[in-house]
């Protein structure tokens, strides 16, 4: 009877050591490190939610209200803590949900890892209920993209998932996994080794090449520095800032690399590009050497390539190489992490550049072609009011943004003296970042003031995350500068379509009453003398709240770089 009694009791020891796939997902994420992970269920992935709901994780699940709100918001997770944000969806639509969030987190290089369920491997090509062809939709828009074939592969899969995402250049990594999977249970222990053998990105420079930049440096009488988001991603901000002042040279970002180089700093020259400064631009035009740190070189900074920087010798440090030469040719080029790259120029023998008179004439530009606007005595300013947020938040916010015009006014008159406090969709240009994306960011950074700044259009698109506001009793402010039109179609439509603005006036909720129907404080200016008084109150508050900001509703963004011209043909650089 003993003996029996025994052997049960041994049976059953076995049985509790069997895991189902599910389960074995939840325990890989947990020793990743994973502590949140922004989802939302449906049939495909039931298994999964059933395994969290019994689970003790360490982590916590957000639920988003539509798939697209939750991947912006682990965007914006990933952006200020430099973690990858994980995403969970269901098959079908829940999976092409995210498509325009994957797209984005591509061509901003922001690591992510997100699994999609899948219907059973047994059904997969058979136009099953749900069933997308995830990797065919993925894999132009990933940095790498699995489907889980067999459960021993699941772990290593995951450790290799999130190895790729956030090494090299980071980007989006898709896995896709079969129901089946999920529900497949087994006691084995399965290797999750992860090796790589043809992925092994360059991280230190090669030194002739430093020999030949720190040369070019020396020679130089008219040096400019542009720097890229990938000088944020490879927390080189430092190194960045130790660099341009030993040497004393002029300094300009990309829209994605505001934050890396102090925005006060009498070096830094403002942003370039279609919406820059006059003398951020002009100084790329007129340079004869040009140090890009971790840019791509995109047609929004460049404008005409005939016309970008002539005259100059380019030199580009990048961690990818396909990257290099890719737009602009390039004389010296340096494949490294931009820390490591700056590193070795911090440690190599370069004689301070006589570029003295350059530095003169940069400075003068800078004081007689400041950024510009005109004050309203009707409704609020944009501009204005983006110089007293900065003044209200003392420049210490993370701000957010979407796409358009308060976009590209945030990035002049908000000036970002630390890395990390500036999430914005630049490649793609996603209209309904800004918001999730604040949320992502107030997860992620728990103590700071998060502001998004949004349209009125971009916030119509992911309005409904509200919700996580409340039910996450998030302290974000979302001010909405609402000029009753998508504001940048508008103005282009103003400006090269004889005003024929088609379908680019918008009407709008009233946003006060909706905010409040989601249980989150509501409030509107229309004058700018109520404005001092709404920062000073919302700043003070810890809890959420969202303002209807009435602004000049025809105002533009100038300066501009029009269309097919080069960066020194801008328009609206005076009154």
């Amino acid at each position: 009877m003993n003996k029996v009694k025994v052997e049960v009791e041994g049976e059953l020891d076995s049985a509790k050591k069997s895991i189902t796939g599910a389960e074995l997902l939840i325990e890989t994420l947990e020793e990743a490190g994973v502590d949140t992970l922004f989802g939302y269920p449906g049939g495909a992935v039931l298994p999964i939610y059933d395994a969290l709901y019994r689970s003790k994780t360490s982590f916590k699940h957000i639920l988003g209200r539509h798939e697209q709100g939750s991947i912006h918001a682990a965007e914006g997770y990933a952006r200020v803590t430099g973690k990858p944000g994980v995403v969970l969806a269901t098959s079908g639509p829940g999976a092409t949900n995210l498509v325009t969030g994957i797209a984005d987190a591509m061509m901003d290089s922001l690591p992510l890892v997100i699994f999609t369920g899948q219907v059973g491997s047994n059904v997969i090509g058979t136009d099953a209920f749900q069933e997308t062809d995830v990797m065919g939709v993925t894999t132009p828009i990933t940095k790498y993209n699995y489907q889980i074939k067999q459960l021993s592969e699941l772990p290593r899969v995951v450790k290799e998932a999130f190895h790729i995402a956030t090494t090299g250049r980071p980007g989006p990594v898709v896995i896709d996994i079969p129901k089946n999977i999920s529900t497949q249970a087994s006691a084995e222990k399965f290797n999750s080794d992860v090796h790589l053998p043809g992925y092994q990105p360059t991280i230190k420079p090669n030194p002739l090449q430093i020999v030949k930049l720190a040369d070019a440096i020396s020679k130089s009488k008219k040096p400019m520095v542009l720097a890229g988001a990938g000088v944020l991603f490879g927390k080189a901000s430092h190194e960045l800032k130790m660099f341009v002042e030993k040497y004393q040279l002029p300094i300009t970002t990309t829209l994605l690399g505001l934050g890396s180089f102090p925005g006060t700093n009498p070096l830094f020259l403002g942003m370039g590009g279609m919406h820059g400064t006059y003398a951020a631009n002009m100084a790329i035009y007129e340079c004869d050497l040009l140090i890009n740190i971790g840019a791509r070189f995109d047609d929004r900074l460049t404008g005409s390539l005939e016309h970008f920087a002539p005259n100059a010798k380019i030199a580009h440090i990048d961690i990818d190489p396909a990257e290099i030469g890719k737009n602009i040719p390039t004389e010296i080029p340096v494949v490294a992490d931009s820390r490591e790259g700056l590193l070795a120029l911090l440690n190599s023998s370069i004689e301070v550049p006589d570029n003295q008179a350059w530095k003169e004439k940069l400075q003068a530009n800078k004081a007689n072609f400041p950024l510009w606007y005109e004050r309203s005595e009707e409704s609020v300013s944009p501009q204005w009011l983006i110089e007293q947020v900065y003044r209200k938040s003392n420049g210490e916010a993370i701000v957010t943004t979407d796409v358009g015009q308060h976009q590209m006014w945030a990035a002049q008159f908000y000036h970002f003296d630390k890395p990390d406090k500036w999430v914005t969709s630049g490649g793609l240009g996603t209209m309904g970042f800004g918001f999730p994306a604040a949320i992502g960011a107030q997860l992620g950074a728990p103590d700071e003031v998060v502001v998004a700044i949004v349209g009125d259009g971009g916030f119509q698109m992911t309005l409904q995350e509200l919700s996580m506001l409340k039910d996450y009793q998030l302290p974000v402010k979302v001010l909405i500068v609402n000029n009753g039109s998508l504001g940048m179609v508008r103005q282009w439509q103003e400006k090269f379509y004889e005003e024929r603005y088609a379908e680019s006036i918008i009407s709008s909720p009233d946003f006060v009453k909706l905010a409040e129907s989601y249980g989150v404080r509501g409030l509107k200016v229309e004058k700018e003398e109520e404005v001092p008084e709404m920062l000073d109150a919302i700043f003070a508050s810890d809890e959420p709240v969202v303002v209807d900001c009435r602004v000049v509703k025809m105002e533009c963004v100038f300066p501009m770089v029009p269309t097919g011209k080069g960066n020194h043909e801008m328009i609206g650089v005076t009154k």
